[in-house]
């Protein structure tokens, strides 16, 4: 079976000027633009819980970024906005696009129904490839679970797994989630 032929393949460009006038985000992929789906109040509370409690322990010169921030992954020609992330020093801006970091060291996803699958697979390989990034946080909207992936000296990725009343430790940042405090919030 032959694959069918794309019906648009937009320039860069285009996804940024899209970006300048349009109410609603999206996402760029390898010349594709797809519009991201909105938040529930929940999936919003989790993610500015998880801001706050690495926020509160960050070293000087690292800074917690909301959705709004965009991040370029050039190596796979994808644009997003995670749900959060931490760079530490100043932003590094992608080279076609001046609003779009390349440098996080940490990027968080709250998962919901229709983004779990993306998130814990395409996108968490995506991330990957970002050169700066040390540790990807995949917090569950189902169950108080965290997932962290963590890079290794040796450039492999682990992961561990946080569940209520457990603690895991962000090496990159010197910081730790209770994972309970982090749902609490929810409660």
């Amino acid at each position: 079976m032959v694959a069918p032929a794309r019906l648009h393949r937009y320039a860069y460009e285009d996804y940024v000027l899209l970006e300048q006038h349009s109410q609603v985000r999206h996402e760029f992929l390898d010349g594709e633009i797809y519009a991201m789906a909105g938040g529930t109040p929940e999936h919003a509370a989790l993610a500015a819980s998880v801001l706050r409690h690495i926020g509160n322990q960050l070293p000087s010169g690292g800074r917690t970024y909301t959705s709004d921030l965009r991040v370029r992954i050039s190596k796979s020609d994808l644009t997003t906005y995670p749900d959060g992330a931490v760079i530490c020093g100043k932003v590094a801006p992608a080279i076609e696009d001046p609003l779009a970091a390349t440098n996080p060291r940490l990027v968080l996803e709250v998962t919901s129904p229709s983004t779990e699958a993306y998130d814990r697979g395409a996108k968490l390989e995506h991330y990957r490839g970002l050169e700066t990034l040390r540790e990807i946080v995949v917090v569950s909207h189902e169950q108080r679970r965290v997932e962290l992936h963590r890079r290794g000296e040796d450039e492999q990725w682990t992961v561990v797994t946080g569940t209520d009343g457990q603690t895991i430790e962000l090496e990159s940042l010197g910081a730790r989630l209770d994972v309970s405090a982090l749902y609490k919030s929810l409660d």
